[in-house]
């Protein structure tokens, strides 16, 4: 038995996503623990092309559908329900805090690439997710 109930893994949906699903099988795979997944995608919306307005709605839509489909594929492995397979539009660390506080969840599961410098202040969304969660936050190391 794990000593939390529901957790939330953050996930980019590169292939380096499977390293982090690796893990939480590894960890929470003969638990009861309720496993949510989310994707936060920073919106496009709408951006300027020099002096004409390009409304990126459709490319939006596009990656939103992509999204849907890869976090459909991870969760399998983990028999993670459509409705805790989550794709949002928003800030990552701000939307996975969010869904912690709404959905009672006690863990946050991300990867790492453990960046330092620049690189982490410039960066890292682990870092972001660390430093305002409520709650317990495992970053899994990338290995690259």
């Amino acid at each position: 038995m794990s000593g939390y109930n529901h957790i939330l893994v953050g996930l980019d949906l590169s292939t380096e996503s499977q390293q982090v699903m690796d893990r939480v099988k590894f960890l929470f795979a003969n638990t009861d623990t309720k496993i949510s997944l989310c994707h936060i995608l920073e919106p496009l919306a709408f951006t300027y092309g020099g002096d004409t307005p390009v409304d990126l709605s459709d490319v939006q839509s596009q990656l939103q559908q992509q999204a849907t489909e890869r976090i459909a594929s991870l969760g399998e492995q983990l028999n993670v329900s459509a409705d805790d397979q989550h794709i949002i539009l928003g800030h990552p660390a701000q939307e996975m805090h969010r869904m912690a506080k709404e959905q009672d969840i006690d863990l946050i599961v991300v990867g790492s690439h453990g960046r330092h410098g620049l690189a982490l202040i410039f960066g890292s969304t682990s870092n972001s997710v660390l430093h305002g969660a409520t709650c317990d936050v495992l970053a899994v190391r990338i290995e690259d």
